[in-house]
């Protein structure tokens, strides 16, 4: 993975607001910029029909916030991590990090994999929220009909469970939530 600009000096969130156009779709990974791929079909289907699931429960139990790109996820108080989930849920004991933008660690963040971004979904971004406390990972893989849920326990990730093609794959933040796999897949 390589930067996307390499412009002089360093980094940090609120340069990347200052200085590159609104619309730009940016990560942030150690004070380098990268720039992030534009979603295809299967991506946005994938996330609107997980969003929608979300949404309905997390709203309908009252138990917070869903949010989807872009939406600028900053996770160290230096700026120099500020990462733009596909998806990722507040929940309402944890508002105290939704500002402009989210300052801090979300409960739960689902990423959706594209071809040009398998390592840093499936490693880069995943480390960093281990390190940094996001409680749940979701990684979907569209191309693979895919999906596994990692929980953080004692600062590490493990895979609580997964489906592959088809079959109920289950929230640990968000107890009572379970989701069809085909449900995601499918346009």
């Amino acid at each position: 993975m390589t930067p996307a600009l390499t412009q002089e000096g360093i980094w940090t969130h609120a340069r990347m607001r200052d200085e590159l156009p609104p619309e730009s779709r940016v990560e942030l990974i150690d004070n380098e910029l990268y720039e992030l791929p534009m979603p295809a079909v299967s991506h946005q289907t994938t996330s609107a029909n997980l969003q929608f699931a979300f949404h309905s429960f997390v709203r309908g139990q009252k138990l917070g916030y869903v949010f989807s790109a872009p939406l600028d996820v900053i996770l160290d108080e230096n700026e120099a991590v500020v990462l733009q989930p596909d998806l990722l849920v507040v929940l309402t004991a944890n508002a105290a990090v939704l500002k402009k933008y989210v300052y801090g660690a979300p409960d739960l963040v689902v990423e959706i994999i594209s071809p040009s971004s398998v390592v840093r979904d499936s490693v880069i971004k995943k480390d960093l929220y281990e390190a940094h406390g996001v409680r749940e990972y979701w990684l979907l893989d569209p191309a693979n009909r895919a999906i596994e849920v990692f929980a953080l326990e004692n600062g590490r990730y493990r895979l609580d469970n997964y489906a592959l093609e088809k079959g109920p794959v289950r929230s640990v933040v968000l107890p009572g939530f379970e989701v069809q796999a085909e449900t995601l897949f499918e346009s």
